[in-house]
C-alpha cells in the first residue's frame, strides 16, 4: 500500500495563547485537517509594539514558517498583528492565503442601539483608527475603545490559577467602566479575552451584548480549503497537530500542560 501522504498544515499565529480558541474551534469543525499553532514567545505581547516595530517582527517570522513548514494557510489568531501587519504580508507573501482576525466591530456598530460600541483590547488595537473606519462604515457609531493590557498578561500568566470570584471581578470592573459610557455593545478586540467570554457574556447581560469571531474565522478557513476537505473526518489523509514555540530555551512546563490539552506534538520552531 502506497503510504499516505501528509496534507498541509493550516498554521495559527500569536505571541501566546491568544489564538488557541481560534484553533480549537476550527480543529473542532476539520478532525482531518493537518494545523499547527505558533506562539511567538520571544516577541510576546504583540499588542505593546508599534505598527513597523510588530510588521518586521511578523515578516521575519513568517519567512521562517514558510521556509520550515510550507503551510497551506496562516491565520493570524490576534487582533494586533492582523490590524498592523495583515495587508503588507499579504503583499510580501503572494499566493499564500493569510486571514485575519480583526475586531468584530461590523456586527457589534449594525446590533448598537445607543450608538456607542465598546472595544476592549490592547494598545495597538485601541490606537489604531481600523476600528473607528469600520464603525463609521456601519452606521457611523462612536467607539468607546479600553485597552486592556494587564488583561492580556492576566490570561497568559495567570488564568489557571485564578479563581472563579477573581475571574469574575476582574470582568466586572471593565464592564463597569462600558456602562458609564451608554455602550449597549462590547467588542472582545483581543484573541486573549475569549478566555474569559463566557464571563464577560453571563456579567454583562442583559444591557451589553458582547461580540467574538471565532465562528466567522473557522468558515472563512473553511472557504479556502478545496472542496472535498473541508469538514474532512481523521483518517482520510495524514494529519499533524503541531504545537511550536520560538525562542531557543526549553518550553515552560505551562506550555506542556497546553500540549496535553490540545492533543497536539510540542516542540521549538527552531528546531523544526
Amino acid at each position: 500500500m502506497a503510504e499516505q501522504k501528509q496534507n498541509r498544515c493550516v498554521l495559527f499565529l500569536d505571541s501566546g495563547i491568544g489564538g488557541i480558541p481560534y484553533f480549537r474551534h476550527f480543529h473542532e469543525r476539520n478532525p482531518g485537517q493537518s494545523v499547527a499553532y505558533i506562539a511567538d514567545r520571544l516577541n510576546f505581547p504583540y499588542g505593546k509594539r508599534g505598527r513597523d516595530e510588530l510588521v518586521e517582527v511578523l515578516t521575519g517570522l513568517v519567512e521562517k514558517i514558510v521556509s520550515k513548514l510550507n503551510p497551506e494557510i496562516i491565520v493570524l489568531a490576534c487582533n494586533s498583528a492582523s490590524i498592523a501587519a495583515l495587508p503588507g504580508l499579504r503583499e510580501r507573501f503572494l499566493g499564500l492565503p493569510f486571514v485575519g482576525t480583526v475586531p468584530a466591530v461590523k456586527p457589534a456598530a449594525l446590533a448598537s442601539k445607543t450608538g456607542k460600541v465598546g472595544v476592549l483590547g490592547t494598545e495597538l488595537t485601541v490606537r489604531e483608527s481600523y476600528i473607528r473606519e469600520l464603525s463609521v462604515r456601519y452606521g457611523n457609531r462612536e467607539i468607546v475603545g479600553v485597552a486592556a493590557p494587564e488583561l492580556v498578561e492576566f490570561v497568559e500568566r495567570r488564568l489557571d490559577s485564578a479563581g472563579v470570584d477573581e475571574k469574575l471581578q476582574t470582568v466586572r470592573c471593565y464592564l463597569d467602566r462600558f456602562r458609564e459610557t451608554g455602550v449597549d455593545v462590547l467588542v472582545l478586540g483581543c484573541t486573549h479575552f475569549l478566555f474569559l467570554l463566557e464571563d464577560f457574556r453571563r456579567e454583562a447581560a442583559p444591557d451589553i451584548a458582547v461580540f467574538e469571531s471565532v465562528q466567522g474565522i473557522s468558515q472563512r478557513v473553511e472557504s479556502l480549503l478545496p472542496m472535498e476537505r473541508r469538514g474532512e473526518k481523521p483518517g482520510a489523509s495524514g494529519t499533524a497537530k503541531r504545537l511550536l514555540l520560538t525562542g531557543g530555551t526549553p518550553p515552560e512546563s505551562s506550555w506542556a500542560v497546553w500540549a496535553e490539552r490540545l492533543g497536539c506534538e510540542l516542540s521549538l520552531l527552531e528546531e523544526t
